[in-house]
Order: C-alpha cells, then sequence, then structure tokens
C-alpha cells in the first residue's frame, strides 16, 4: 500500500464560495466593487479599525498602490528586511526607489527594530516592516522610530491576516498596510488582496489611483455629477466573483483561524523534545503578539545539510520546503537596492528553515507522520 503523501499547503474552502460566486453573477455586476467587495471592505475595517479597506488582485498590487500615495520617487529610500518575498522591494523599485535591506531578528525572523535608526539617510522616506509567519514586528519601536524621523510606515502584513500586535490588528498600525489572500494563505480567495488605510487623510486619494486615476467612487456616491481624470493610478479592482469567493472565507476567519493555531500548536507540543536535544530550534513568539497559525517552520543546526533533509522528507511522502532566498544576495536586490550592515542572521536563519505541511484540515496523525520522519532524519 503506497505512503499517503502530505503535501505542503491545501487550500482551504468553506463551502459556500460557489453559492455566492453564483449569487454575484445572479446580481449582474461581475466587475469590481459590487455587493461582494462591499462586505468585504466593511468586514475589514471593522475587524482592524483601519479608516478604509480596498481590495486589490494582490497584496503586491496593494504595495504598489502604497508606493504611488506616498508619492515615492527615483532616490527615495525604503528601509525593509531582506528576508521577504519580492513585492515588498518590487513596489518601490518601480517608483525608482532604493531598498535599504537591514538584518532581521533571530527569534522572530521580522525586521530587527534595533538596527533601524543606523540605515536611515535623508533620503529615507519609509519603513516597510514584514511580518513573518503571522508574528509581528516589534511595531511600537518601528512606528516611534518612524514619528522621529518623520517616516512612513507600510506594513507588509501579507501573512497577517486575523493576527495582532498587543490586541491590535497587523495592518492597522502603520500609515498604510496590506493583506493577502492568495491559495497559500489562511483566507484566501486564489489571487487577492487589501490595501489598509490607516491614515485618514490619504482615503480620498487611495479611492483615486484605485480606479485608474479617476474620481468614480466619488461619482457613484452622488458627490460629483460625473468622473473625469484627477490623478496617476491604475485599475487595481478586483472582480466581486473573487470578493465573493473571499467573503465565504471572511465568515469562517475566526473558527479558521483557531483550527490553524490549533494546528500549530499540536507541531510545537510534538517537536519539543528535538529542540530540547538541539537537533532544531522552534518558532519564537513573543507575549505581544497574537500569531494566526500561518506557518509553522523549524530551524536547523549549522551542520545539518538542509537539501538532504527536504529530499528524506520527499522520499518519505511528505512536501516540505524552504522560504525567501534573501533579496540582498539576488541579483536585482543588488542591482537596486543596497544592505546596511552584513545581514548575516538573514544569510544564516534562511539557509536553514523548512516550512512543514499546514493546511486547515491537517490531521493529527498526518502531523505525528512529519514529526516522526523529521526527528529520525535529524537524529541519524
Amino acid at each position: 500500500m503506497a505512503t499517503e503523501f502530505i503535501p505542503f499547503n491545501r487550500p482551504y474552502a468553506t463551502g459556500k464560495e460557489l453559492g455566492y460566486i453564483a449569487e454575484a453573477h445572479g446580481h449582474l455586476h461581475l466587475s469590481g466593487d459590487g455587493r461582494f467587495s462591499k462586505r468585504c471592505h466593511q468586514w475589514i475595517e471593522q475587524r482592524t479599525g483601519c479608516a478604509k479597506a480596498l481590495l486589490t488582485h494582490s497584496c503586491t498590487s496593494a504595495l504598489d498602490m502604497a508606493a504611488l500615495l506616498l508619492d515615492i520617487t527615483s532616490g527615495d529610500e525604503i528601509i525593509m528586511p531582506s528576508y521577504t518575498f519580492v513585492s515588498t522591494a518590487n513596489a518601490f523599485v518601480l517608483r525608482g526607489a532604493v531598498p535599504v535591506f537591514v538584518d532581521i531578528r533571530e527569534d522572530t525572523l521580522n525586521l530587527d527594530e534595533r538596527l533601524i535608526e543606523a540605515a536611515i539617510t535623508p533620503r529615507t522616506r519609509a519603513i516597510a516592516p514584514v511580518h513573518y509567519a503571522g508574528v509581528s514586528c516589534d511595531m511600537d519601536a518601528i512606528v516611534a522610530i518612524a514619528k522621529r524621523h518623520h517616516l512612513a510606515v507600510i506594513e507588509d502584513a501579507a501573512q497577517g491576516v486575523m493576527a495582532g500586535y498587543k490586541g491590535r490588528a497587523l495592518g492597522a498600525i502603520g500609515d498604510l498596510g496590506s493583506f493577502s489572500f492568495h491559495e497559500t494563505k489562511n483566507i484566501i480567495s486564489g489571487e487577492g488582496g487589501a490595501l489598509l488605510v490607516n491614515d485618514p487623510a490619504l482615503v480620498s486619494r487611495a479611492e483615486i489611483i484605485r480606479e485608474k486615476g479617476t474620481d468614480r467612487d466619488r461619482f457613484f456616491r452622488g458627490e460629483v455629477d460625473k468622473y473625469t481624470w484627477q490623478d496617476v493610478g491604475s485599475s487595481f479592482l478586483p472582480s466581486d466573483i473573487n470578493a465573493a469567493f473571499l467573503w465565504a472565507q471572511f465568515e469562517e476567519a475566526e473558527r479558521i483561524t483557531r483550527e490553524r493555531v490549533a494546528i500549530w500548536q499540536r507541531y510545537h507540543i510534538m517537536l519539543e523534545s528535538l529542540e530540547h536535544r538541539g537537533r532544531l530550534r522552534r518558532p519564537v513568539v513573543p507575549a505581544d503578539c497574537q500569531h494566526n497559525g500561518h506557518i509553522y517552520y523549524v530551524i536547523l543546526p549549522p551542520d545539518i545539510d538542509r537539501q538532504a533533509v527536504l529530499r528524506e522528507l520527499k522520499s518519505h511522502a511528505i512536501q516540505s520546503v524552504f522560504h525567501y532566498v534573501p533579496l540582498h544576495s539576488s541579483p536585482a536586490g543588488q542591482r537596486f537596492g543596497r544592505a546596511h550592515g552584513e545581514l548575516s542572521l538573514t544569510t544564516s536563519l534562511s539557509e536553514r528553515l523548512i516550512r512543514l505541511p499546514m493546511w486547515l484540515g491537517l490531521a493529527e496523525a498526518q502531523q505525528q507522520r512529519v514529526c516522526d520522519v523529521l526527528g529520525a532524519i535529524l537524529g541519524k
């Protein structure tokens, strides 16, 4: 009998998605900002407390909008971690700005707030913290630094839906925030994202930028008698079909998060003995952070060959993967950005991290097999 394959990810559906898509079709409004889009906007605003939520095609699009909103231009510098997805940097590079890569903390793998101030120059315009694995950066420290130096804070909360910091929703703490609803995330719409506008002064312009640079939103609200081209912008609206799928997920967001955190916690208990034996390091979640069970990763010791571990897991029908290649070491990162300091932790930790299968419905017996196989490999 063949060994059951355990995939790294399995997109979750609540069962209501197709019905809501049919409902959107029945309303004869499939383009952006239909009934389901409005429901989703309202849900995000109520859940996070942001001034305005706007659905986008992706978290990448939301970051693109943030760069436009802040008038980021050639020569500006944006401080960010190198251990992140390329979109964090690309949104600003597209505007001619320079990503300034700062090292990460050893415990959370988030931007090290203690290194930010030394990286600030007269050209610095913003700080872009990334909440890795749905665990918050030290946002009090980062916001305080930004205020002292009159910088914007743009949260990359792609992995942070339903996660928090000191009781505040991730994405709603800085001036602007961004969510992802990609199929690999906890709450999904296949492809999708959202811009969270936390500074009320930016709301009106955010709507214009999202609607191809026009005041179309104001027209539909009856505030103007026609809409015209007002500013730079592009088409950032997802269809109401995507929003209908997303709404089904939002309705179950509390349960989805609760169950994912329970799966995360089971891994944490199962792997405790391996950590005590020095064969791996488990994730660290500071007391101030309310995580969402997005990723369960382990850090291997320096003397372990990560690729060999991944190959061995694969041979046992377990799909485990590494994560980001640090941007500062990539060809484009070296061309468009610059590293502040050696980024030794970014380099070391990124080469030793593996992510274990993590999806809603992952059974305890499957998790136990993952941990047993991993323990056998690391015990060799």
